[in-house]
C-alpha cells in the first residue's frame, strides 16, 4: 500500500472510509487522471466484480456501503493526498 499523507490519514478517519478499502481501490481501482497532477481511483461496474471475486461474495456485500469511495494519488510520488465518497460523477475533463 503507498503511503498515506496526513491529510490523507485524516480524512479516512473522519470519512469512515477502512484500510480495506483503501488497498482495494489501489488493487482494482479504475484509473482517472485529474489534470491537477493527480490520479483518482474509484470502483467501476468491472471493478467492483473483480473485488468481489477477490474477496468473496459474503465479504463483498457487507462492504456495499464503501463501493462509492475513491482516492486521488500523487503521479509524482504515488502517495495518497485524500478520499472520499462520490455523491456525483466524477469530473476528469
Amino acid at each position: 500500500m503507498n503511503y498515506l499523507t496526513t491529510h490523507a490519514k485524516k480524512r479516512t478517519q473522519q470519512r469512515g472510509i477502512p484500510k480495506l478499502m483503501i488497498e482495494l481501490l489501489q488493487r482494482f481501482g479504475k484509473r482517472a487522471y485529474d489534470h491537477h497532477g493527480g490520479v483518482i481511483r474509484y470502483l467501476d461496474k468491472a471493478a467492483r466484480r473483480a473485488v468481489e471475486k477477490y474477496i468473496g461474495t459474503h465479504a463483498f456485500r457487507r462492504m456495499h456501503e464503501y463501493f462509492d469511495a475513491y482516492i486521488v494519488e500523487s503521479t509524482d510520488s504515488g502517495g495518497i493526498i485524500t478520499c472520499g465518497h462520490r455523491y456525483a460523477g466524477l469530473n476528469t475533463h
